[in-house]
């Protein structure tokens, strides 16, 4: 099943807060930066703790692991 793409008119689009945020992220494509792919090795139990934690959040693994790393970044680089 094929889904049909609705087309929407500048007007229409800028009405809504989350549609001119929408419109700001995907129009912005000079900051877009390439994602690098990483791998890691981690114990299964951890892992799973994790992405309870993580669906709990509404996050998925790779969603999560950015949040975390972000938040990490955040909490040590203002020492």
């Amino acid at each position: 099943m094929a889904l049909k793409r609705i087309e929407y008119s500048d007007n229409q689009m800028d009405e809504s807060l989350s549609g001119k945020r929408a419109k700001q992220l995907f129009n912005n494509k000079e900051t877009k930066e390439k994602k690098i792919l990483t791998t890691f090795s981690i114990e299964p139990k951890f892992k799973e703790e994790l992405e309870e934690l993580f669906s709990d959040m509404g996050l998925g693994w790779a969603a999560g692991i950015r949040f975390a790393l972000k938040e990490f970044s955040k909490k040590y680089t203002n020492r």
